[in-house]
């Protein structure tokens, strides 16, 4: 018989035994367990605002299913003794070609927040990219560990604010600045609507930025960022930030070729393919399905990294095989987060790690830069096949 017992979500009872049936399922042995784990540990409210997307959350499904549709191509009696997954982003060496992407309010997850989260990716060896909409501090992320990180911007209406974040940056050892160019309005998720989902005062913001925002009609979330973000944001000011800041400059929320062209036309020092999980516009593809266009549009001018869906290391394995440096991950991070803290964000970093390598060997792949397009092929090829 099953019953709810002290200290266990669920126990199982048996002839005066008890046992939980977490113990029974063990450790989680891939990333996508951990959202399990992090759905029993959050509030229903928290629990949707991370794992939510915008409407009917097609493209939300899309993010994950459009890696099952591309193939991988394995080469055989290759020496595969020792398999190399570093590479570097920007110049900075990082262990493996996984980036943690910027995810809002890390404290609804655990009490330290994104300091929490620092600490994983320096103990990983790779680069944490802060929220803007973070709950800790640029400054409190930046003293709780030495690593490499960037730090991700949205442009208010007010700009001094965004100068005065990017100079806060750059004082506290800030390596880049990624800016997120898919939000010129805030992108209609249903689930934070029903739950009227109410989001703490943003640490960063402090002293700088006060508004009251009405929740009555929904998330107040949505309507706080309905009232600052600046709609008017363009390419031109790409360079009006370039001009406050030495810091190099990566865009995130490109999802066309015509866009990635601009963007290497500005000046950009990369490019992250990105429909910001699935959150704003509903109906965009999957992020790895654009990727290759965008790719073939900067033609190796700037670095293009890959952002969306990522939850095993054969979907690292196929990014890369269509061209991207890196992959960032944000959701998995979240849920690791949530069900253990610093130890669940480096379990989701390590068993991410452990399969692509697992994946490069199988396929006769030494290094990462051993992993071309001819180890894939896409749905649209093998239709093409078929003809």
């Amino acid at each position: 018989m099953l019953r709810r017992c002290s200290g266990y979500p669920v126990c199982v009872i048996f002839k005066g035994f008890q046992l939980s049936l977490d113990k029974m399922v063990g450790e989680p042995v891939n990333v996508n367990e951990f959202q399990e784990l992090a759905r029993e540990a959050l509030p229903k409210m928290y629990y949707d605002f991370y794992a939510g997307g915008a409407e009917d959350q097609y493209t939300l499904k899309e993010n994950v299913e459009a890696f099952h549709r591309i193939m991988i191509r394995p080469r055989i009696l290759v020496d595969v003794s020792r398999v190399d997954m570093s590479t570097t982003v920007l110049g900075y060496k990082i262990s493996a070609p996984i980036l943690i992407a910027p995810t809002a309010l890390h404290k609804l997850a655990h009490p330290e927040g994104e300091i929490t989260t620092a600490r994983a990716a320096a103990a990983s060896k790779t680069i944490m990219v802060l929220s803007f909409t973070s709950s800790c501090t640029v400054e409190e992320v930046a003293s709780s560990c030495n690593a490499i990180r960037f730090f991700q911007l949205y442009v208010y209406k007010q700009r001094e604010i965004a100068a005065m974040l990017v100079q806060r940056a750059e004082r506290n050892g800030y390596k880049a600045l990624v800016v997120t160019v898919d939000s010129p309005r805030f992108g209609r998720r249903e689930a934070d609507i029903k739950n009227k989902m109410v989001a703490p005062r943003l640490k960063n913001l402090e002293g700088l930025l006060s508004i009251e925002a009405d929740s009555d009609n929904g998330s107040n979330l949505e309507a706080y960022a309905n009232k600052t973000m600046d709609a008017s944001l363009c390419w031109k000011d790409i360079e009006w930030l370039k001009s406050i800041t030495n810091l190099p400059i990566l865009i995130k929320g490109v999802l066309t070729g015509e866009d990635a062209i601009k963007a290497a036309e500005v000046g950009v020092a990369g490019i992250m393919v990105s429909n910001h999980g699935a959150r704003q516009l509903d109906y965009t593809d999957a992020t790895i399905n654009v990727l290759e266009e965008v790719v073939r549009a900067v033609r190796g001018r700037v670095p293009v990294f890959l952002d969306g869906g990522v939850r095993r290391g054969t979907d690292i394995f196929k990014a890369l095989a269509l061209g991207a440096q890196a992959v960032l991950i944000g959701r998995p991070v979240i849920f690791g987060l949530a069900a253990k803290g610093e130890h669940g964000v480096r379990q989701v970093i390590q068993m991410l790690k452990d399969e692509l390598e697992i994946t490069m060997a199988l396929a006769g792949c030494r290094s990462v830069k051993d992993i071309t397009r001819r180890h894939v092929r896409t749905e649209r090829e093998r239709l093409h096949a078929m003809l």
